[in-house]
This record gives structure tokens, sequence and C-alpha cells, in this order.
């Protein structure tokens, strides 16, 4: 949705509740506000996909460039002692797969923080609302 969709929407809205005045309460103010809410979640939706989207693809292209370099190492030892490359093979697997797992958490803990800030955002809108809230209901206003 964007912002331009969103102003028209409650402009809308605010002429169809326009009529209907409460002794007291702004209606226009607190529309502009749920406005502003709604653009905020909007735009906290679209950098959260973003972000999701670009350390997915950073986590398949670590999964390839891994995967590229196992296949390259184990095809390229050389054929004259079979033991020895398959015990040095077994080891470079071992490396590599705790290289792909360690970065996937590594991913992992990134997408988290991202979460939890976007939440923390979306909390201190909904508190700040909270306190419009009562500046508007409270007598004298």
């Amino acid at each position: 949705m964007e912002s331009g969709n969103t102003k028209s929407l409650f402009a809308d809205y605010t002429r169809l509740i326009g009529p209907f005045k409460l002794p007291g309460f702004d209606l226009a103010a607190m529309l502009e506000r749920r406005r502003k809410d709604v653009e905020a979640l909007v735009a906290i939706n679209a950098t959260t996909l973003a972000g999701i989207q670009s350390l997915g693809q950073k986590q398949a292209d670590m999964l390839s460039t891994t995967m590229t370099g196992l296949q390259s190492m184990v095809t390229t030892q050389p054929d004259t002692s079979v033991r020895k490359p398959l015990a040095n093979a077994g080891e470079l697997v071992q490396q590599a797969l705790h290289r792909v797992l360690s970065n996937a958490q590594e991913v992992t803990s990134t997408v988290y923080t991202t979460q939890s800030d976007s939440y923390a955002i979306v909390s201190r809108r909904v508190a700040e609302n909270v306190e419009d809230l009562k500046a508007l209901l409270q007598p004298g206003k």
C-alpha cells in the first residue's frame, strides 16, 4: 500500500465519519494518527521482507560456494594413494559442513535481531498511540 493510497483511503473515511462529531473528540486527528500507523506498518513489513530475502539469498550463496569448493576438492584429489585422499576428503567435508552451519547460524541470528528491532518499533508506536489517546480524552481539550 503506497502512501498516496493510504491518504486517499483515510480521506474517504474522514468524509464519511465527519458528520458524526463527538464533543471534545477530534476525529480528523485520530484518523491521521491511524494513517501514520498504517504507513509505519507498511514500511516495517517492506523492510523486513527485503531483509529476509537478502539474507536468504546470502545463505543460498554461501551454501553454493561451499558445496562447489567441496566438490572441487574431492574431485581433484590425486589417485596415487586411495586411503590418504579419502581421509583428507572426510576432514574437508566435515570442515565445509561446519562452515555452512556456522554461516547459517549467523544468518539466523541476524534475522532474529531484525525481527526484534521491528517489534520494538511497533511497541514504541503503540505506546505513543496510548499516550495520544489519553491526551485526546482528557477533559478541557
